[in-house]
């Protein structure tokens, strides 16, 4: 374990508060123009902003300054994880999250149906977001026609929209205890106008993995090719089966997970939470504020996902970034009904619009508990958390705080 979560874990106790961590994904934004606003600070957000003002606010970097995180990483900063230690591939995140159990030599694939045009070019690396159904079709016809490559099982999985997971079984490990490698280099180059990469191994382990993904690659496209639209497959995110120190042994927590999509899902069972069922779509947060309300009373620690935050920003869509943060702004009463001892409201990373893709921007922080300090913040902006007591954190030290503000972490020496 690092020092911090060693440390964490002796001196954490038991405690009836309640904790509510909630994770905008990519929240944090920039403007789009010269002295313009972000996302946060354009929406309409009465309620956050009546909060922020009871509240401690700052800033928080994921990985480390300049480092952007993939939301992997992100999450387990989150949760106390270092991310530079802890490492797990998006493909174990999403098998373990639509419930692929993973053995030992197994490796995982987290893959995006895209659109290839002409010479195999990328027009769009998420295939236009086709729906849950349209993917299920194309998953069902995908494991028919690749059920093995070579002798080796290949199983393929519906995650959500353009989303998709690709399980290699391993035939078993050899005396050296290896199976299939995860160390290989991306398929996805995640920048359109190129064709994809070929997947090359990185070490002599991972050898035969990376021809099984090229081979799989290339029977896709063939099995896709009348296909419109959705044509082409592009992977990255391998691993392995990966092991992390319980959640509940560190905090002295039952932990409660309340997300839809399954990479996060995946993630939070891995460090030991348990995973609740929700009801609806990924956008449905009504269904999420229900299972948060039914379950209030079973445990003292949930972790909220909200997704949309980040996707419109993906799509480079910052009106409707906009708008889904104040859906959420209509949200938090309901949450706030609930009397959380500790609420605490951050982003797993950056995602604005103007990038289309995850950055490297700090997120702002909200604690609110009853114990902080005076603040200097009006809103739940990323101009205003820079002014916040908090100050500028990694994202390792969020969960020490939040256990500190529920009066759950005992002294530190003598």
């Amino acid at each position: 374990m690092s020092d911090l979560i060693d440390t964490v874990r002796h001196i954490a106790k038991k405690t009836d508060s309640k904790i509510l961590m909630v994770v905008l994904d990519g929240v944090g934004g920039l403007p789009l123009t010269v002295n313009g606003e972000t996302e946060l600070a354009t929406a309409i957000t009465p309620n956050l902003d009546a909060l922020a003002r009871e509240s401690q606010l700052g800033l928080v970097e994921l990985v480390g300054a300049g480092i952007t995180p993939g939301s992997g990483p992100g999450h387990l900063s989150l949760f106390g994880y270092d991310p530079l230690k802890y490492v797990v591939g998006r493909g174990a995140l999403s098998a373990v999250g639509i419930g692929v159990r993973l053995r030992a030599g197994d490796v995982a694939v987290r893959g995006n149906f895209a659109s290839l045009g002409k010479n195999r070019i990328i027009v769009d690396r998420r295939a236009g977001r086709p729906s849950n159904e349209k993917n299920a079709e194309i998953v069902a016809r995908l494991r028919g026609a690749i059920p093995e490559i070579d002798g080796t099982p290949v199983e393929v999985y519906t995650e959500s929209e353009h989303r998709f997971v690709v399980v290699f079984r391993s035939q078993g490990v050899d005396e050296a205890g290896q199976g299939l490698g995860a160390n290989i280099s991306d398929v996805d180059p995640q920048v359109t106008g190129v064709p994809p990469h070929l997947a090359v191994a990185q070490d002599p382990t991972s050898a035969r993995t990376a021809e099984l993904v090229n081979k799989f690659v290339e029977r896709a496209e063939a099995v896709l090719a009348e296909e419109p639209q959705v044509n082409g497959v592009l992977f990255r995110g391998y691993s392995d089966v990966p092991h992390f120190p319980s959640f509940a042994d560190i905090y002295q927590l039952n932990a409660a997970c309340i997300a839809s999509y399954p990479m996060y899902k995946g993630l939070a069972s891995l460090v030991g939470m348990e995973v609740l069922p929700v009801e609806g779509e990924e956008d449905a947060l009504e269904g999420k504020v229900k299972a948060l309300t039914e379950n209030w009373a079973k445990y003292d620690f949930f972790y909220l996902h909200i997704k949309k935050t980040d996707s419109t920003g993906e799509d480079g869509d910052f009106a409707e970034k906009v708008h889904k943060i104040e859906l959420f702004d209509e949200l938090l009463p309901s949450l706030l009904a609930l009397q959380p001892d500790v609420l605490c409201i951050v982003g797993d990373h950056s995602t604005p619009s103007k990038l289309t893709s995850h950055s490297w921007h700090p997120v702002p922080l909200l604690i609110n508990s009853r114990y902080g300090r005076k603040d200097l913040a009006g809103r739940y902006t990323e101009e205003e958390a820079g002014k916040g007591s908090l100050g500028l954190r990694r994202g390792t030290d969020v969960m020490p705080l939040l256990m500190a503000n529920a009066l759950k972490l005992q002294k530190y020496g003598a």
